[in-house]
C-alpha cells in the first residue's frame, strides 16, 4: 500500500533514538500536514509501539534495587527508559542478597551472558544504569547501537534539562523519596516510588497532598493485588471470627546489619560519589561506608527500619481490603537494648540513632468505617506471637513470619502477607472448607499496571492518595521507638499530643536548601 508516494514500510521504519514521547507529539502535526500518517493501531499490530503510545520514564537511583526492577521496565514495550540519575557514579562495592544476582539480571535481559566477566564485586551507580538501558535497546537497533539515555548526578538538573519525561521511578534511599516526588510532581510528571512514600511523617502528608493537588497518576510500589485478603474479608465479614480486635505481623527481617551508634571515625569520600547529594535534606556529617549501598534502611535517619521495609507489602493492601483508612492515636513499641565494655565494665547504650535489631510496636486504631477499634501489633528480628491456644490444639507453632486476625469468636491465621489463611482451630474450623482454601504459590496474581494507568491518566489501587493511613502508621512506629513511650497521635491536627520532643520526630532538622 501506498500513501502520498510513500511505502508502509518507510512510515514505520525506527525514528531517531533521541526522539522523545513529546518531540513526537509536538511535531506530528507538522508531520500529518503533509500526508497521512498511517493509525498507531496498525503499528501497534506489527508487533510495533509508536512513541506517541510510549511512557517515557527517568529512573532515579541505580543501586542493587534500581538494577534488579529495571530489567522489567525495559523490557515493557509500553516504557522508554529515558534517562537514569545517582550520586554514585560507578563502584563495585554494593551490598546485596545475592553475588551474581544483578550481574545475571543483566545478563538475561540484554542477551549477554559474557557481561561483567571476570570482573569482582558487585556493581552499581549511573554509569551502569546508563549501559543496561543502552545495551538493551541496542538489540532492536538495526546498527546494534544505542545512544538514546542520558545520565544525571543530580534529579534537579535532570528535570531542568530534561523536557519530555512522562514519569519517574524513584528507587533512591528512602530520606529522599519526598523531596524527589515533589519535585517530580512540580515539573507536571507522574511518580511512581518504591516504599515508603516518605520517611518521616509529615513529609509523608506533604507528599500525599501533592499528589490529591496535582491529579498526577502516583503509585506506591508496595501495592499489591492479594486474593488472601478478599477470603479473610469474606470470612470476617460472614461473622466466622466475631469482631476485629487485633492484628499481629511478624517478620524474620532486617536481614541488613543493624547498628548501635554513629561510626566514631570518618572516611574519606568515594571517588564518584557526591556525597552532599546523597545527604539530600538530612543535615551535614561525615561520610561512612556503614550509611550507604543498602544499609540505609537501619538509620533513623536515612531508613525507615523493617517496619517501613516489608510492612507496607503486608498491611498496604491489608489496610486496603478492609477498608482501614482512619490513622492509629496512639503507638508504643519496644526494642532490643544493647551494652558495651568500656574500661572494663559493661555498660548499656543509649541507641537514639538507628532502628534496634528487633522490635515490637502496638498502635491503637479507632474504629473505621465498617470495623470497630482495634489494635495493630508488629515484629521483627525474631520476634512473634506465641502460638495461641487454637494453634496448639493441632500441636503447631506461629510460623517464622506471618499474619494472625483476631476477633472476639476466632482467629484467622496466614503467611507473612496473608498466604494459605486459615481459620484456627484448621482441624475443625476448615472442615469442609475446601472450595474455600486458597493455595498462594497457585494463585494468578493480577497486578495493577502503574504504566498502562499513567499513559491512560487514571490512579491506582496504590496510589499515594490512597497511603495516608499506612504511611502515617509506619512513621508513627518509628517515632515510638525513638521516643521510649507510648505516643498519641491527633491526626486532624499532625500532631503528638503528649510529648513535645516526640512531637518534633514528625519532621527533621533540614539542611539549608532542601526544606520540604
Amino acid at each position: 500500500m501506498h500513501i502520498s508516494g510513500l511505502t508502509q514500510k518507510t512510515l514505520i521504519m525506527p525514528l531517531p533514538d533521541n526522539l522523545n514521547r513529546r518531540d513526537f507529539l509536538a511535531s506530528a502535526a507538522t508531520f500529518a500536514a503533509s500526508f497521512t500518517i498511517v493509525p498507531s493501531s496498525v503499528i501497534a499490530g506489527l508487533g510495533k509501539i509508536p512513541p506517541s503510545d510510549q511512557l517515557t520514564v527517568a529512573n532515579i537511583g541505580c543501586g542493587t534495587q534500581g538494577l534488579r526492577e529495571m530489567g522489567s521496565l525495559l523490557q515493557n514495550p509500553k516504557v522508554r527508559v529515558v534517562a537514569v540519575c545517582d550520586v554514585n557514579k560507578f563502584s563495585t562495592d554494593y551490598i546485596d542478597w545475592s553475588p551474581y544476582g544483578i550481574r545475571n539480571d543483566i545478563r538475561r535481559t540484554i542477551g549477554d551472558d559474557t557481561w561483567w566477566e571476570g570482573k569482582p564485586g558487585i556493581p552499581g551507580g549511573r554509569d551502569i544504569g546508563k549501559e543496561y538501558v543502552e545495551k538493551y535497546y541496542a538489540q532492536n537497533q538495526a546498527s546494534g547501537k544505542y545512544k538514546g539515555c542520558a545520565s544525571y548526578e543530580d534529579y534537579r538538573e535532570l528535570f531542568a534539562k530534561e523536557k519530555g519525561i512522562d514519569a519517574v521511578k524513584i528507587m533512591t534511599p528512602d530520606h529522599t523519596h519526598a523531596p524527589i516526588a515533589l519535585a517530580a510532581m512540580d515539573q507536571n510528571m507522574h511518580v511512581v516510588t518504591h516504599k515508603p512514600i516518605a520517611n518521616r511523617l509529615l513529609e509523608g502528608r506533604k507528599v500525599i497532598q501533592k499528589a490529591k493537588d496535582s491529579g498526577l497518576v502516583t503509585h506506591l510500589l508496595a501495592w499489591s493485588d492479594r486474593p488472601e485478603y478478599r477470603q479473610i474479608k469474606a470470612w470476617m465479614d460472614a461473622g466466622l471470627i466475631g469482631e476485629l480486635q487485633e492484628i499481629h505481623n511478624w517478620s524474620y527481617r532486617p536481614v541488613w546489619q543493624q547498628w548501635t551508634k554513629r561510626p566514631a571515625e570518618s572516611q574519606p569520600v568515594p571517588e564518584g560519589l557526591n556525597w552532599d547529594l546523597w545527604l539530600g535534606p538530612v543535615a551535614d556529617m561525615p561520610y561512612h561506608k556503614n550509611y550507604t549501598h543498602n544499609v540505609f534502611r537501619g538509620w533513623y535517619e536515612f531508613g525507615g527500619g523493617s517496619v517501613a521495609d516489608m510492612g507496607h507489602y503486608s498491611l498496604f493492601p491489608l489496610f486496603e481490603t478492609l477498608g482501614i483508612d482512619r490513622s492509629p492515636v496512639s503507638a508504643r513499641a519496644f526494642g532490643t537494648t544493647t551494652r558495651e565494655e568500656v574500661n572494663q565494665v559493661y555498660q548499656w547504650v543509649k541507641n537514639d540513632v538507628a532502628f534496634p535489631a528487633s522490635c515490637t510496636i502496638k498502635w491503637n486504631f479507632p474504629a473505621q468505617a465498617s470495623l470497630p477499634a482495634f489494635d495493630l501489633f508488629w515484629y521483627d528480628g525474631g520476634m512473634k506471637p506465641f502460638a495461641p491456644e487454637e494453634l496448639e490444639m493441632d500441636g503447631k507453632d506461629t510460623p517464622e513470619e506471618g499474619l494472625m486476625i483476631v476477633g472476639t469468636k476466632g482467629k484467622i491465621l496466614g503467611g507473612f502477607r496473608g498466604e494459605n489463611p486459615v481459620l484456627l482451630p484448621e482441624s475443625t474450623k476448615m472442615a469442609g472448607r475446601d472450595s474455600e482454601r486458597i493455595n498462594s504459590r497457585e494463585v494468578d496474581r493480577k497486578t495493577d499496571s502503574w504504566v498502562d494507568a499513567m499513559l491512560e491518566k487514571r490512579q491506582t489501587p496504590g496510589s499515594f492518595t490512597r497511603a495516608q493511613c499506612i504511611t502515617d502508621t509506619i512513621n508513627l512506629g518509628a517515632i515510638a521507638l525513638r521516643a521510649g513511650k507510648k505516643v498519641d497521635f491527633d491526626a486532624n491536627l499532625v500532631k503528638i499530643t503528649n510529648d513535645e520532643a516526640a512531637n518534633q520526630l514528625l519532621t527533621r532538622e533540614y539542611r539549608a536548601g532542601w526544606e520540604v
